[in-house]
């Protein structure tokens, strides 16, 4: 088994705390998504055609729900060798959600909140790089 970088020392990385943030905010999008589907759809730039296609927000939701659960996991196993790869795989769901409400009309602010996100995320990847790259080096 690999050997887990030390708690202390993971929680003094900007990569540990711009993940954190993530975990927190798409756990937010989750609830909101579900507390609130039509006025959710509203604020990602894909309102609802009819109310009856709430379940198109909720699998967003779930898709929220789900990245926030596996960045905690990670967060908690000490793994951020794999929320490094996580991350980078990740800048594809803001770039995706930019393109899907430039396409519905979304106002560009929407759109640009989107690729902000999507920046955010790439950042986090090169923080959590260097983080994962320094607890690798650092005696356990």
């Amino acid at each position: 088994m690999m050997d887990q970088p030390r708690p202390v020392a993971m929680l003094r990385t900007a990569g540990f705390w711009l993940a954190l943030v993530m975990a927190v905010l798409q756990a937010v999008n989750a609830v909101r998504a579900f507390a609130d589907p039509a006025g959710f759809a509203d604020y990602i730039g894909l309102p609802l055609a009819d109310a009856s296609d709430v379940g198109f927000v909720h699998v967003y939701g779930l898709r929220t729900a789900f990245i926030a659960g596996l960045v905690l996991v990670f967060l908690a196993l000490r793994r951020l060798d794999a929320l490094v790869w996580m991350a980078l795989v990740a800048v594809l769901m803001p770039v995706g959600d930019a393109v899907l409400a430039s396409n519905a009309g979304a106002p560009t602010a929407t759109i640009a909140r989107h690729a902000t996100i999507a920046v955010y995320v790439f950042v986090a990847f090169v923080f959590l790089r260097r983080a994962a790259a320094r607890m690798a080096r650092s005696p356990i």
